[in-house]
């Protein structure tokens, strides 16, 4: 695993991913397996792939945010039944929603783009800044815990 992890390349390559065929969850957890050098199966980003337009398009969560995550949820979730480090992983997931609801104004996809056509420009260029912030602040999060 990697943890040399280059911010700006992060982001680049999940906004070129981004660009060019994924969706939002599936873009974090690309740039973040990428980038952190983990043998996970592209299986993974499959799992991934019903977050998009807040759950297929319900407007619900937005798909940024739970792909990261997941991202979290690998590094530090539960395997095992009972494991008590889920109480961790549940801290991690609630500051990066408490992160993400102060630093983009809302959790849910609707009204995160609100007003704006599905396909439309408009929406791609929001949802990339959203991208952008998301990857950077879930590595964050991934490297300082793995530091302690």
């Amino acid at each position: 695993m990697n943890t040399n992890i280059h911010f700006q390349e992060l982001q680049a390559d999940a906004v070129d991913i981004f660009t060019h065929g994924f969706a939002c969850s599936e873009s974090i957890i690309y740039a973040i397996r990428k980038h952190f050098e983990l043998d996970l199966p592209d299986d993974v980003i499959a799992m991934s792939s019903g977050f998009p337009w807040g759950f297929g398009g319900g407007g619900c969560v937005c798909g940024a945010l739970t792909g990261a995550v997941m991202c979290l949820g690998y590094f530090f979730g539960r395997r095992t039944p009972g494991d008590p480090c889920i109480e961790h992983c549940f801290a991690l997931a609630n500051e990066l929603h408490d992160w993400f609801r102060s630093e983009c104004g809302a959790t849910c996809c609707r009204v995160l783009t609100r007003g704006m056509e599905r396909n439309s420009k408009e929406r791609k260029e929001h949802c990339i800044r959203i991208v952008e912030k998301t990857v950077v602040k879930t590595a964050e999060i991934i490297l300082r815990e793995m530091q302690k």
